[in-house]
């Protein structure tokens, strides 16, 4: 009733075509969530995987030890808690970043960022205060060094 023929599935050179064709934000990881464009969430976020946001989203979002990237269809007003913040769309409040916080040429933040290292491109926009907390990047190295030291030691 419902046949379709196996000759629909895509050959492996036409899906490398198309995911060469995609934006880096269209190629997502293994572990990672996406909330869509036309999804809202309103309340708290919270996970062990990285997360793309280009929808909008109201609340806390914490995600101890993961990235959090803002997509630039993406309205956030929320406290982020992540290990690295990458924003290309926009965000209202206070951003906690233990590795890095970036702050892409079209995105938009308001509000105060605590993070080891901080890069805001040409043409983004910032309004807030930022601290530089040193002891949060000095962890991250220490996690990074044992978890590489823990995988020297596996066995075949």
């Amino acid at each position: 009733m419902w046949s379709k023929k196996s000759t629909d599935v895509m050959s492996p050179r036409d899906a490398m075509n198309l995911r060469d064709a995609m934006s880096p934000l269209d190629v997502a990881e293994r572990d990672t969530g996406w909330l869509g464009s036309s999804l809202r969430v309103k309340g708290d976020i919270s996970g062990t995987e990285d997360l793309l946001i280009d929808g909008s989203a109201e609340g806390l979002i914490q995600l101890d030890g993961r990235k959090l990237t803002v997509g630039p269809t993406a309205k956030v007003t929320a406290d982020i808690i992540a290990r690295d913040v990458v924003v290309y769309g926009y965000v209202k409040g206070n951003v906690r970043a233990k590795g890095r916080i970036e702050i892409k040429k079209d995105g938009s933040v308001v509000g105060n960022l605590t993070t080891a290292q901080i890069m805001i491109e040409d043409g983004a926009d910032f309004k807030g205060s930022i601290e530089i907390d040193r002891s949060a990047a000095e962890e991250a190295d220490k996690n990074v060094l044992s978890r590489a030291a823990s995988a020297g030691t596996k066995s075949i």
